[in-house]
């Protein structure tokens, strides 16, 4: 049971935000700039901040399983791109003053140390940022459900889900200039509209039955982690 005051988050990153502008592989740009707003974010808030990270920079197993590799493996090979991403953010987070653990699900010993529970909430207690790739160390688990139950874990207050888009949507705005922003929606309504895309039916599930608030956000308008921390009305919540 935690008994500080600070506030404790989960950001969840794509592997695809890692890239910037590039079509592959890690832009250190962009992971310069997201540092940078982290740090400046941990300072403004006190926040506690856990991160997962996505690899579909580099490899998605789902995809790569559709061209003869067995889906387990191909699960595995994106488990092994969440790290490469993992290795740029906290060096690059450290590098501009954010002391910060690279931890993994998976055993690379000589790259990040294991995830373990207890260890990840001391380094947050200690006001270090802890990145934790290697989605659940399983296959056909998205790092959806990664986020939900490393967030769950760690005992954080909310997810925060970054994305290009600044929230939930009745349709695709792309596609439709009528659409309309939610700025709240209920579990059971994100979870039954097919129109409606949040998070993985797993891992809505498990916040849902463990009331666990998810916020959507445009991860690029520079300051919206801040202002979701401190309780702007940004983006949609899911709750």
């Amino acid at each position: 049971m935690r008994t500080d005051k600070s506030p404790r988050v989960l950001l969840k990153l794509s592997g695809e935000q890692f890239a910037g502008d590039r079509e592959y592989g890690v832009d250190p740009n962009f992971v310069d700039r997201l540092a940078k707003e982290l740090a400046e974010t941990i300072k403004a808030t006190g926040a506690q901040l856990a991160i997962i990270v996505g690899g579909g920079n580099i490899m998605r197993g789902a995809s790569v399983s559709k061209s003869g590799i067995e889906r387990a493996s191909g699960d595995y090979m994106g488990m092994l791109a969440t790290l490469i991403n993992g290795v740029a953010l906290v060096d690059i987070l450290e590098h501009n003053g954010v002391p910060a653990r690279l931890t993994t699900r998976l055993r690379v010993d000589q790259v990040a140390e294991p995830y373990i529970r207890r260890r990840g909430i001391r380094h947050l207690e200690k006001g270090r940022v802890v990145v934790v790739a290697g989605g659940t160390g399983n296959p056909y688990v998205t790092t959806d459900t990664a986020a939900v139950t490393t967030a769950l874990e760690l005992e954080c207050d909310m997810v925060l889900k970054a994305t290009k888009v600044d929230g939930v949507y009745d349709k695709d705005p792309n596609k439709h200039t009528d659409a309309k922003k939610h700025t709240e929606i209920t579990f059971d309504k994100a979870l039954t509209d097919p129109d409606i895309q949040v998070m993985d039916n797993a891992a809505m599930g498990l916040a849902m039955d463990n009331h666990l608030p998810i916020v959507i956000f445009d991860l690029l308008t520079h300051g919206n982690i801040r202002r979701v921390i401190e309780g702007e009305s940004i983006g949609t919540v899911v709750k």
